[in-house]
């Protein structure tokens, strides 16, 4: 190396991390035109199955149809505004929100829709809406699945691209996973005080997994080896010697998923589908981290630990071997994110440095850049 030369790359300045008007800038130009990964296609079974999704001060309406197609819109009446579906059960005299007959009705006024979100009925107003009928549907939300998740778009008239273009290459990096089949065993919702990118940034590189992670570096040797330079992980990363899942003891009683290659059945994987999906994928099982950027400085992290079905029904099946290790791993993860937000709340910080092997977490600056710019963000 050349004496002198500059191996440090600035990160994102401090801003994008503290200032609420960055967030602002985020929610409307990247979360809300981009694909955000909501909730599993196992939420919504049925048909006629709904779930109400509160994103980035928006609620949303996902539905499952008679014909069993999945729709969203906006959880909000053409009519006056008011919410369609509430949890404020004493607001009408009668039936509101997603109703049996597969219609959904307002409870201020009775205006009717159907599953898909055309208006079917205005009380008293009889035919005199004719010509102006088809304008009073509901809102609409992009709705996409992949791998037994559901995507959802705000803005669907203005994506930047389809999810499969967003998506790129992972799909085909993680095929051999079976994530459609997968079932939800187990769930935790984290509070992390933090902006979503420190949450991302810290994901994406393993320079902190030796000081940070020793029962994840004891699991996985290569993660402290070198600050974790050159991890190959479109390959997967290598257990030590007789590991091969991530629990305290790197071995578990459930079989591997049968369509993993050799290599994947003994090599731990990580994917990364901004702007707020996760992966980390085991032989056994996958856990999903879904992000939810609540302010600058607040970040909600929903972890779902994703299992075969044929293992669920097992009389002996137990996922806590995985769980608890990964509940270790996430609270160490968010213990340093939130003294990294304390950090740069500091009157001398300005802008962070990426060091060579975190040159994964360049990723965020460019990603986010490229959407809201970085100039004016000092």
């Amino acid at each position: 190396m050349t004496t002198g030369q500059t191996i440090l790359e600035k990160s994102l300045p401090s801003g994008h991390y503290l200032r609420e008007d960055v967030f602002a800038r985020e929610r409307e130009g990247l979360f809300c035109r981009e694909w955000i990964a909501a909730l599993r296609e196992e939420d919504l079974p049925r048909p006629g199955d709904s779930r109400v999704v509160e994103a980035f001060g928006e609620s949303l309406l996902v539905v499952r149809t008679r014909e069993g197609t999945l729709r969203a819109h906006y959880n909000v009446c053409r009519h006056r505004g008011a919410r369609l579906c509430t949890d404020q059960a004493a607001l009408s005299n009668q039936p509101s929100g997603v109703l049996p007959n597969a219609t959904i009705r307002c409870p201020y006024h009775s205006w009717t829709y159907s599953l898909d979100g055309a208006l079917l009925s205005a009380p008293h107003l009889g035919d005199s809406l004719a010509g102006e009928r088809a304008g009073l549907g509901l809102h609409p939300v992009g709705v996409a699945t992949w791998g037994g998740f559901v995507f959802l778009n705000l803005t669907p008239g203005e994506a930047r691209q389809d999810l499969a273009g967003q998506l790129g290459a992972i799909p085909e990096r993680v095929q051999r996973y079976p994530l459609a089949e997968l079932r939800s065993a187990h769930c935790i919702t984290y509070e992390v005080a933090a902006n979503w990118k420190v949450v991302a940034e810290n994901y994406n590189e393993c320079y902190h997994c030796g000081p940070v992670h020793p029962e994840l570096c004891d699991v996985v040797p290569a993660f402290r080896k070198n600050g974790g330079a050159g991890l190959a992980w479109e390959e997967g990363i290598p257990h030590r010697e007789g590991a091969f899942t991530f629990t305290m003891s790197g071995t578990t009683r459930r079989r591997p998923f049968a369509t993993l290659s050799d290599e994947e059945r003994v090599r731990h994987k990580g994917e990364i589908a901004y702007p707020n999906l996760f992966l980390s994928l085991s032989s056994d099982h996958v856990a999903a981290f879904t992000l939810w950027p609540l302010a600058a400085g607040r970040t909600r992290v929903v972890c779902d630990f994703l299992f075969h079905p044929e293992e669920i029904a097992r009389a002996d099946f137990d996922p806590h071997d995985a769980v608890e290790f990964w509940d270790l791993i996430n609270r160490q993860d968010w213990a340093i994110c939130e003294e990294v937000q304390r950090g740069m709340s500091s009157r001398v910080h300005r802008f962070g440095y990426y060091a060579p092997m975190e040159d994964l977490s360049l990723d965020i600056r460019r990603y986010v850049a490229d959407r809201i710019g970085e100039a004016d963000a000092e």
